[in-house]
């Protein structure tokens, strides 16, 4: 898991795509709601917002 964040980070700062970084962040957070919805009582709340 580390290892891919740390190849994510060194091909960012090589490759001069720091925008993609806000990009990742999001998805990751969207993705990580929709998990922790999935079986929680707080599915009914994340799902209003979306």
């Amino acid at each position: 898991m580390f290892s891919v964040a740390s190849e994510l980070v060194r091909y960012m700062s090589a490759r001069k795509k720091w925008w993609l970084f806000p990009i990742i962040v999001v998805l990751l957070t969207i993705g990580g709601l929709l998990v922790l919805a999935k079986g929680s009582a707080v599915a009914p709340f994340i799902y209003t917002v979306f």
